[in-house]
Formats: structure tokens, C-alpha cells, sequence
């Protein structure tokens, strides 16, 4: 109510505004025409501003302050040229149209600059801060994966991260499309993903924020994980994610990444060859007489001539180790001078130890 309050009141005054003009004017034909003709601009401007999309501060702060600029510097540029033109013509009307000239290009100069490079600078007055809504440490941006993963949320949770979290409006956008799926297993993952985004705006430890500003740069990309690299590199921030063939986009753009599955195979215990393993064999493996299982921390562990003993808890002998963006898979033997292990709640034990477990 307040904004048409403003628009009537704005109505009002110029109708105000027309009318003393044309009071001025002779005939009753011209006031007419002058009153009408003032009144109909006052309600198309109305009209412009209704149907006008919602504007942008960082737009309309841009158009104000090149306005400023402009007209502050058309000034001192027609003191300082008026001789010339003086020179140049004696005619008051063409002085003052090569003038108003002049100032409407220079005004057009500074908004069209401040507009287009409005995302490189930053003004500290209140309305106008023109930066690239980033402060501080380099920002993570997050991609559709790793929200839906929900592990950055228990990151968030350990306090360990203390830049700015982006997550762009087309991520929450694919992720309200994932969750309005008519699969339940997309729809599922895309309602956890907004639950974790959720979870991360209420928690303390970190500063969310969704960033829905436009930039000339994302012009014409479709592709999500291309405008997750351009915006990354836009802010001067890093991606994070769980997908692979994005990790390598990024990487050969030059943008930096943080792969949450690197992340979290870096914080599993270290395992060196010859070291012992008590595990339990579920499944065969691909290759020939090998056995399968997995460590608390769901670690593969690939047993040698373990098929026969499906089913065991095993204790074994380390190998080999092979670390991959996937995850860590570790190779042993079974301790032949042993039977099944007699405390399988152990997940690794150091080789020096093993007689404590024969015990």
C-alpha cells in the first residue's frame, strides 16, 4: 500500500507541476495539451514501474551513482570548453543544445562503465556496494552432489571451515527439480538435498548464502557444472564436489577443487604393508579365489584365497595399498598360522601386536 501511496502522491505533484506550467501558456488549446501532455508521462512512468520485473539495488545504485558522476563531470567539462564553443557559434539556442548534448553522452559514458564493471569494485556507502558479494577468505562454492551427499554438512559442524558457503540459485533450482520428480529415488535425494541446505542455514559455524546475482559471464551456459566453474571463478572461490568428471572441468579451467571423497580418505587411519587386519569376508571378489570385505569406516579389503572363508572373521596380512578419487582399497593374505580371528571387533592391528590377539 505504501509504494501506490507514493505512486499517487508522485501522480499528484507533477499534475501540480503541469498545471503551473500551463497557466504560463497562452490559449486554452496549448494549456490543454501542455496539462494532458505532462499528466500522460506522469502515468506512463507509473505504469513502466508496475510492469517493470523486480529491480536490483546493485543496478539501480549503478544508474544513480553514473547519473552523479555524469552530471558532476559535464560540468566542469562545459566550463572548461565554453570559450570554444563561445568561438564556435554566437547563437545561445545551439550553446546550449551542444551542452545538453555533451552532458547526456557523458552521462550515458558513466552509467554504461559503472554497470558493466560494477562487479569489480566495491564502494562503502550504504546501497552501493558494488563487490562480488564475497568478503574474506576465498568462498566454497557447492555443486548438486555434495549437497545431496550431506556430508559438508557434518564438516560445517566440526568448525573447521571458516569462508563463505555459495550455493548458486541454479544448484537450488536443479535441486527443487530433483525433489519434484516423479521417481521416488530422485524425489527422496532431492528433498535430502534441501534438508542439508536447511541444516546448513541454521547452523553457527559457517555463513551461508545463495547467490542469485547475475553475471555477464553466465550468458547463454546451460550446462550446471559449466556455470558452477564460471561462477567459481568469478568469485575467486573453490568448487566442491563429489563428481568427477567435474573435478577435471574445473581443474583444466584453472579453478581450484575440493573433492569431499579426497577429503574424507584423507581422514581415514593409515594402513602400511605388513601391518595385520581383522575382517570379515562377505562376498567373493572379481578375481579368482579373492574374498571381500570392508572396515568400519567402509574401507574395501580385497583377502587373498579368502573365498573359502566367506563368512569368517579373518585376520590378514596387509600388501598393498591403492588410493583412489573413488576411495581406498587395501590388498592382503590371510595369516596362514592362524585360524579365524578370536576378536573380530578389531578393525586393524599393528603386526608387532598379533600375539596379543592369539591370546
Amino acid at each position: 500500500m505504501l509504494i501506490w501511496f507514493i505512486r499517487a502522491i508522485f501522480i499528484l505533484v507533477v499534475a501540480s507541476y503541469g498545471a503551473t506550467l500551463s497557466k504560463a501558456s497562452e490559449g486554452t488549446t496549448t494549456w490543454v495539451l501542455l496539462f494532458g501532455g505532462v499528466l500522460v508521462f506522469a502515468v506512463a512512468v507509473v505504469i513502466f514501474d508496475v510492469v517493470t520485473p523486480r529491480k536490483k539495488i546493485q543496478t539501480i545504485s549503478g544508474v544513480y551513482l553514473g547519473l552523479i558522476v555524469g552530471l558532476i563531470l559535464s560540468l566542469f567539462i562545459q566550463i572548461a570548453i565554453e570559450p570554444s564553443i563561445t568561438m564556435l557559434t554566437a547563437n545561445e539556442s545551439v550553446q546550449k543544445a551542444i551542452k545538453g548534448l555533451l552532458m547526456i553522452v557523458i552521462c550515458y559514458i558513466c552509467v554504461s562503465t559503472i554497470l558493466q564493471t560494477k562487479d569489480d569494485f566495491r564502494f562503502i556507502i550504504p546501497y552501493m556496494e558494488f563487490s562480488r558479494e564475497i568478503k574474506g577468505s576465498r568462498p566454497l562454492v557447492l555443486d548438486t552432489s555434495v549437497v545431496i551427499d550431506g556430508r559438508i554438512a557434518d564438516v560445517a559442524e566440526t568448525r573447521v571451515i571458516d569462508q563463505p558457503i555459495i550455493v548458486p540459485r541454479f544448484v537450488l533450482q536443479e535441486l527443487q527439480g530433483i525433489a519434484d520428480s516423479s521417481d521416488k529415488l530422485r524425489r527422496n535425494r532431492g528433498r535430502r538435498g534441501l534438508d542439508i541446505l536447511n541444516k546448513l542455514q541454521k547452523s553457527t559455524g559457517v555463513d551461508v548464502k545463495i547467490h542469485d546475482s547475475d553475471i555477464p559471464e553466465l550468458a547463454g551456459i546451460r550446462e550446471v557444472d559449466q556455470k558452477l566453474v564460471v561462477l567459481a571463478k568469478h568469485l575467486g572461490g573453490r568448487v566442491v564436489t563429489n563428481d568427477y568428471n567435474l573435478n577435471k572441468i574445473a581443474r583444466l579451467q584453472g579453478v581450484e577443487v575440493i573433492n569431499l571423497n579426497d577429503l574424507a580418505n584423507a581422514m581415514k587411519p593409515i594402513v602400511l604393508p605388513g601391518e595385520g587386519l581383522v575382517v570379515k569376508l562377505i562376498k567373493r571378489g572379481e578375481e579368482a579365489g579373492q574374498g571381500i570385505g570392508y572396515l568400519d569406516d567402509g574401507t574395501m579389503v580385497v583377502a587373498e584365497q579368502g573365498q573359502h572363508h566367506l563368512g569368517e572373521t579373518i585376520r590378514l596380512t596387509v600388501t598393498s595399498v591403492l588410493q583412489t578419487s573413488a576411495g581406498r582399497m587395501i590388498f592382503g593374505r590371510i595369516d596362514s598360522l592362524a585360524g579365524p580371528a578370536s576378536r573380530p571387533h578389531l578393525n586393524t592391528v599393528p603386526q608387532d601386536n598379533q600375539s596379543r590377539v592369539d591370546d
